[in-house]
């Protein structure tokens, strides 16, 4: 069998930096440390933390007045940091720069008037907080079919925004239908979907093409790495989403030459490691790197950690 390594994969920068936040944090000032919602959708990285001393809450209400609290890097909506304020809490904010750029992107399209399209999907921890900056002027768009939905006025101040993690080809097709329906419509200077996301997907829209099947090291709660496995879906191959070597299923390999494996922004190496080495071990696999796009983007710490850093 042959696997097939693809590059880029795994961390991205705001993951990096939302992980080395919080095990700076956990070392200048002890533990608990707690943290608004997972510091990011993975479960062993969630699980890694918790052995470490954090703890993960949904609701501020579960922290004590004047504990530190760490924001994750999906981002939170200003009410979140009107009561971290209110409890005294000491905040860090972890929240990725990109992220960052979409909240600021809906609070001047909201000063200046604009009813807002944000594409991306209920209940995502990024998406909520993003419409938190302006609720009253944001709708969701989850799909063509809730594009083809919505009434507006002729001559109506439209402007979209797209959830950082979402599927390239996904997120066009609603901007196509919403531009189609009303030519008013704006966007953002630049395009809200994030670098890290883009390269992994064109990755494994090439590689997937010398496969068959496809592995995705990711949490099931992960936005970009289930986009990962349904765009090997979409290319004819099949794919799996796994958190861990321990979820390899060996009925998938039957009849099976070419496997390609990459990893979710939020997933570990260490993880993907463990389940290439299973395949060698299993399978007699031979490994190929195949490199389509360089990475060397870097975030630095939140204000509240750089002087510790130093």
């Amino acid at each position: 069998m042959k696997v097939i390594l693809a590059a880029p994969r795994g961390f991205c920068a705001g993951v990096n930096m939302a992980i080395e936040s919080l095990d700076l944090a956990i070392r200048a000032f002890g533990t608990p440390i707690y943290v608004y919602h997972e510091i990011v959708h993975n479960k062993y990285v969630v699980d890694t933390f918790r052995g470490k001393g954090a703890v993960f809450v949904d609701d501020l209400n579960d922290v004590p007045a004047g504990a530190t609290l760490l924001f994750s890097a999906h981002g939170v909506s200003p009410e979140i940091r009107r009561v971290a304020r209110e409890r005294k809490l000491r905040a860090i904010d972890a929240t990725c720069p990109l992220v960052t750029k979409v909240h600021i992107e809906a609070v001047r399209f909201a000063r200046e008037g604009y009813t807002i399209l944000l594409i991306g999907h209920e209940g995502h921890d990024e998406t909520i907080g993003t419409m938190g900056e302006a609720p009253q002027a944001m709708v969701l768009v989850e799909s063509v079919e809730d594009a083809d939905r919505l009434e507006f006025p002729p001559g109506a101040k439209l402007a979209y925004l797209t959830q950082t993690t979402l599927s390239v080809d996904d997120a066009n097709r609603i901007i196509d239908r919403l531009k189609s329906r009303f030519p008013q419509l704006i966007g953002p200077p630049k395009e809200d979907i994030c670098y890290a996301t883009q390269n992994r997907q064109q990755a494994v829209r090439i590689l997937a093409t010398e496969a068959d099947l496809v592995l995705v090291i990711g949490s099931q709660n992960s936005s970009n790495s289930q986009r990962l496995k349904e765009i090997a879906r979409e290319s004819g191959v099949r794919a799996q989403l796994i958190d861990a070597a321990s979820d390899i299923d060996d009925r998938w390999f039957e009849g099976v030459q070419s496997v390609v494996i990459t990893a979710g922004a939020s997933a570990p190496e260490s993880v993907v490691e463990e389940c290439v080495e299973y395949l060698r071990s299993r399978y007699d696999a031979q490994l190929e790197s195949r490199t389509l796009r360089q990475e060397d983007v870097h975030f630095p710490l939140p204000r509240e950690l750089r002087r510790l850093e130093a």
